[in-house]
């Protein structure tokens, strides 16, 4: 049974050239939201180009508040997409974030669907 408001004519057009390809609202309906978010792929994304980062790295980096990023780093964190070592350096608090397995094929599997979208966008 076919869903409503699903026309094969359109989805032909846009989808990608990949072996399996989804078409354009596929794609965008598969996103994933919890990276999406701005300050959340922020974080994955500074992440992935570096082993560690500390709350304050990522805080500079990021330019953000201590609440914004604590937010958000704990949703990732929930999420099994990134993992969080608190320490103690000379009696003051470090927090360590790092990007887990899970968070990186996450990340590679959001980045594959944005190209796919930009290319479906640019088909003739």
């Amino acid at each position: 049974m076919a869903k409503s408001g699903t026309a094969p004519a359109k989805q032909s057009k846009v989808d990608a050239p990949a072996s399996g390809a989804m078409s354009a609202a596929a794609q965008a309906a598969e996103l994933d939201r919890l990276i999406h978010e701005k300050m959340r792929l922020g974080i994955v994304s500074a992440l992935a180009s570096h082993e560690s980062l500390s709350f304050n790295e990522l805080k500079r980096a990021l330019q953000t508040s201590d609440g914004n990023l604590s937010v958000h780093a704990r949703k990732l964190e929930d999420a099994g997409y990134v993992s969080c070592t608190k320490t103690f350096e000379d009696r003051v608090p470090k927090t360590v974030y790092r990007l887990t397995a899970t968070g990186r094929k996450a990340l590679e599997r959001y980045l594959d669907h944005m190209e796919a979208l930009i290319r479906a966008t640019r088909a003739p």
